[in-house]
């Protein structure tokens, strides 16, 4: 239930804005926004909503979580809005849009001019004195920035706009082009309705609230009461879905998983049929597909695939190669067999954090960190991708993945390893604007590096690790071989529990 026009009137009569400071915004989620202003005489947290069945305006005593990840709104107001002074604030008409015109005075440096430049030369050649000019070189000037913020408290088009003086956009907490709400369109406010006051409040009664209780606090609570929970109930909808579908891509992945370790259980009999084939070389047919032989564990006659252009040592190393590959696949199974494992016990982990949080906001915070977004989503690059602590890491696991992750999914600023004297994959981690890569993320790339290349077996591993500026291809080298400048030194130890820790952190 949305506010109506006279109870958003009696709402910013309360709120008494005019002449106060706008010293802070938050913006917890993509539909809410959050004004800390102080004027003498107390503080106010100014809370806009838009969210579907919560969209208001009102002063809220509740602390606003703030969201992990600066969003885009909100950093756009923090550079123009933030430190302006309200100057007035009210509904245009009935329609449900507040204006708020707010100012901030600005500090400029004016830079020496046309006229100064002219001063100074003829100075220069009449050997005048330099004060008159050195006065008039360079002057701090100050002006008022005005900005009209403009907040739509409508039913599926609620909207916070951004505009200069002449109603120009210059930005939106939702960009919608088919209403021309998008930076750099003149914003339009629709023309107040000539309805008269008396016939408006007989329409639109402001709704029975406590006596003595403030109409502010009483909305406050009454949509953190019945919107809250119905915003809630949503979002625990959506979290039960995400579940679900998650929930059966892991145990899709550890049920084929287990059936390769059941077919991997029998490898010891590909070195058994390798052997038998050098016992039996002699009874190979050049025109046969099969040796025809007598186990000697079983004492049972047996038929072994074999290839006939190929020799009894070729057919038996291969054999034997494929013997090693099982054995060998069997160990890294068992390892990605508890990684699918640990994968699930932290979807059901966070599937409960999220259905035992009560604050929907937090909820939506949550729902936000473990959906991925469309673009990750559909995978739109090679290799493997993890998202760790927030950190997003790319991994290529031979020279085409590594090449083509260099060439188009990577920037300068981002982060390049790779084992030193061993080929392998290329690990990189995107760069964060304003972070510096954490040790622990550094290790936990090493350690994939490692796990990539063919050091996997060593105890000890040197890597090294520059930006991907610091790149250079080599010249008429192999595909995706590059010269690397600027590099730091890693040496580590592979570390299986961080390895595990890592895995379990896979994009799907």
């Amino acid at each position: 239930m949305s506010l109506n026009c006279n109870e958003i009137n009696l709402i910013l009569d309360e709120l008494d804005l005019t002449g106060a400071f706008i010293q802070e915004i938050v913006q917890p989620g993509y539909d809410t926004i959050a004004f800390y202003t102080y004027k003498e005489g107390g503080a106010q947290t100014i809370l806009i909503s838009t969210a579907q069945n919560s969209i208001r305006i009102n002063s809220t005593e509740k602390k606003i979580p703030k969201n992990k990840k600066p969003l885009r709104f909100m950093e756009f107001c923090r550079s123009r809005i933030k430190g302006c002074r309200i100057n007035s604030i009210s509904q245009i008409g009935l329609e449900r849009i507040v204006k708020m015109e707010v100012s901030r005075r600005v500090s400029i440096k004016e830079k020496p001019n046309e006229k100064y430049n002219q001063i100074k030369l003829a100075s220069s050649a009449f050997n005048l004195s330099n004060t008159a000019v050195s006065n008039s070189r360079i002057k701090e000037e100050e002006y008022d920035e005005n900005y009209i913020i403009y907040i739509k408290l409508w039913n599926n088009a609620a909207n916070v706009i951004v505009c200069n003086e002449e109603n120009l956009i210059l930005d939106t907490m939702y960009r919608r082009p088919e209403r021309k709400e998008v930076k750099d369109e003149i914003f339009t406010p629709p023309a107040p309705a000539p309805e008269k006051l008396p016939q408006a409040e007989e329409k639109f009664p402001v709704r029975e609230h406590p006596e003595g209780e403030t109409f502010n606090h009483f909305i406050d609570s009454w949509y953190s009461e019945h919107a809250q929970t119905m915003s809630r109930e949503a979002l625990l909808e959506k979290a039960e879905k995400w579940y679900s579908t998650n929930k059966n891509k892991k145990e899709s992945a550890l049920k084929n998983l287990e059936e390769k370790m059941e077919r991997y259980k029998n490898c010891g009999q590909l070195k058994h049929q390798g052997d038998l084939i050098l016992s039996y070389a002699y009874k190979i047919d050049r025109d046969s597909k099969f040796l025809e032989c007598e186990d000697f564990e079983s004492g049972k006659t047996i038929k072994i695939v074999i290839d006939p252009k190929k020799s009894a040592q070729e057919n038996a190393a291969e054999y034997y190669k494929n013997y090693k590959k099982a054995v060998s696949g069997s160990e890294d199974l068992l390892r990605d067999i508890e990684n699918a494992k640990e994968g699930l016990r932290q979807l059901e982990k966070q599937y409960n954090k999220i259905i035992n949080e009560e604050n929907p906001i937090k909820i939506e915070q949550l729902l936000r960190t473990e959906t991925l977004p469309k673009q990750q989503q559909k995978k739109n690059h090679p290799g493997l991708a993890f998202t760790i602590n927030d950190w997003y890491l790319l991994v290529g696991r031979d020279a085409n993945e590594n090449d083509e992750l260099l060439r188009h999914h990577v920037r300068g600023d981002d982060m390049w390893l790779h084992v030193r004297d061993y080929s392998g994959g290329y690990v990189f981690i995107k760069a964060r604007k304003g972070k510096t890569v954490p040790l622990d993320i550094l290790l936990t790339a090493g350690n994939l590096a490692v796990y990539y290349s063919k050091a996997r077996k060593n105890t000890k591993v040197d890597l090294y690790y520059t930006h991907v500026k610091y790149l250079r291809r080599a010249k008429n080298g192999p595909k995706g071989l590059v010269i690397p400048s600027q590099e730091k030194n890693l040496c580590i130890s592979p570390d299986e529990e961080l390895l595990k820790k890592a895995m379990s952190c896979q994009a799907l």
